[in-house]
């Protein structure tokens, strides 16, 4: 398997002929996963049995108030986060799901009009389209069309990561967030394992070095990201475990955004109040692992904290005292390795504490 096209074949076989439904996987890394809130719940219970058997995810990549938001799912798969997502933009919301596997997007399309029966919508604000996630120009995507960008553990499968980020940054609206779930790995895959077919069909072989995915995001614009939730993965089949057990594999969820930040938390003396008025949050606000803002009482932030809370679509949620005008220096915490904290037990990432 040398070539990009063979590793696109190779992935596009084993997710639409080897695989039938998600039992058949030989190990958790693609379906594993964070649990839902319970309004998620609630709105899986209206989503069809064929499309929930069919889908291959690694966690929950849902973030909160989207509603009458335009939505892009990378790697959409049978479609089950889209239609979840369906539900939570409203009527007056979009999404749109990419994907390059016809018999996933056959599952997904025969679908569309059961589930906006269920949601009680006159007319789909969902739609499936086939093409590759490393080129979403020629799937018609625009530049800063798109308020938010998901993807559900299919980014590890594409052999361009790179790319894969730059378009996504590029369709992403000023402001507009990425939240994604994928496997990442604790050292470089070894590129016989890399290029093992069962391997990367279950999400292994591809799975990025954690501090290469930093690079990356480095070099396509992104200066922070943020960890929301990180574990380790078991290898629990014997032969998988024999061929690539010394590596450490995770399962994190990922947000970030796009907007002009720096590389290192840096000190405004700046402070945030979260209102309390997300719905479902009414008491605390989860930004990622270690940003935890209860409703009413003040939290110090650094810099970059300050405008993913006052810069996006949550600014209407909090209270941002004080600006960048005077600067005291770095802001009081260090960037951590979100694999060797989630081995730990917890996980952070990105450049704040």
């Amino acid at each position: 398997m040398n070539s990009y096209t063979d590793k696109l074949e190779s992935v596009r076989d084993y997710y639409g002929r080897v695989l039938q439904t998600n039992r058949d996987l030989k190990t958790g890394a693609c379906c594993s996963g964070d649990s839902f809130a319970p309004s998620i719940r609630e709105i899986l219970r209206q989503i069809h049995p064929d499309v929930i058997a069919r889908f291959y995810g690694c966690g929950s990549p849902i973030p909160p108030t989207l509603t009458g938001k335009t939505v892009l799912d990378l790697g959409s798969g049978s479609g089950r986060d889209c239609f979840i997502l369906s539900k939570l933009v409203g009527p007056a919301g979009r999404v749109i799901g990419v994907d390059m596997t016809p018999e996933q997007l056959d599952t997904a399309r025969r679908h569309v009009d059961y589930h906006m029966e269920k949601f009680g919508f006159a007319r789909p604000n969902v739609e499936f389209r086939q093409g590759y996630i490393e080129d979403l120009e020629s799937l018609g995507l625009k530049n800063d069309s798109v308020d938010v960008v998901v993807s559900n553990c299919v980014i590890n499968l594409s052999p361009d990561k790179e790319r894969v980020f730059a378009e996504i940054f590029r369709v992403l609206k000023p402001g507009g967030e990425l939240y994604f779930s994928d496997v990442f790995a604790d050292r470089r895959i070894p590129k016989h394992l890399a290029e093992d077919p069962v391997l990367l069909g279950e999400c292994l072989g591809g799975a990025l070095y954690i501090e290469d995915f930093r690079r990356l995001l480095a070099r396509v614009g992104c200066a922070d990201y943020r960890v929301v939730s990180a574990s380790k993965l078991a290898l629990t089949d014997p032969a998988i475990e024999r061929k690539a057990g010394m590596v450490g594999f995770h399962s994190i969820t990922v947000r970030a955004f796009k907007l002009d930040l720096e590389d290192r938390c840096e000190d405004y003396g700046q402070v945030a109040y979260y209102l309390g008025t997300v719905p479902e949050q009414p008491h605390r606000f989860t930004l990622d692992d270690h940003h935890v803002f209860e409703t009413g009482r003040p939290h110090p932030v650094c810099g970059n904290t300050a405008a993913m809370l006052h810069r996006t679509r949550y600014a209407p949620h909090f209270k941002i005292i004080g600006d960048t005008s005077v600067h005291y220096g770095l802001f009081d915490c260090g960037p951590k390795s979100a694999v060797t904290r989630s081995e730990k037990g917890d996980a952070s990432g990105g450049s704040c504490c």
